[in-house]
């Protein structure tokens, strides 16, 4: 399977409360309406957590410990699948959508995303 993988950062002006809530609640719905007309297989919303403790993982390996909001996942059958999507009228009409409405709460430019396919190690 071939994945996206969307490493989000909120608009400046929105908490990560606001942008969890926009992002959960008004662009899932949005996503799985056009889901079909985009060939996606499976999509996945990760809501990062402020949590007291949790840099000392990034601390022990050297990151800077990247302050995202969120990560989305979105996965296709295959490379074909994920081309034709943005090959038919209605995959054209619902990217854009989607991205209309992503412009109005994800920070585009500071957001990070890239596309690959999964090697399992374990499960």
């Amino acid at each position: 399977m071939l994945r996206v993988t969307f490493c989000l950062k909120r608009l400046p002006g929105l908490t990560r409360a606001e942008f969890q809530d926009y992002w959960r609640n008004h662009h899932a719905p949005l996503v799985q309406a056009h889901a079909a007309a985009l060939g996606i297989r499976k999509y996945v919303q990760s809501h990062s957590l402020t949590v007291a403790g949790v840099f000392p993982l990034a601390d022990v390996r050297g990151s800077t410990g990247l302050d995202f909001d969120g990560v989305a996942q979105l996965w296709w059958d295959d490379r074909k699948s994920f081309a034709a999507a943005g090959a038919t009228e209605a995959g054209q009409r619902a990217g854009a959508l989607l991205l209309a409405d992503e412009k109005r709460f994800i920070d585009l430019p500071n957001s990070p995303i890239f596309l690959s396919e999964d090697h399992h190690v374990i499960g």
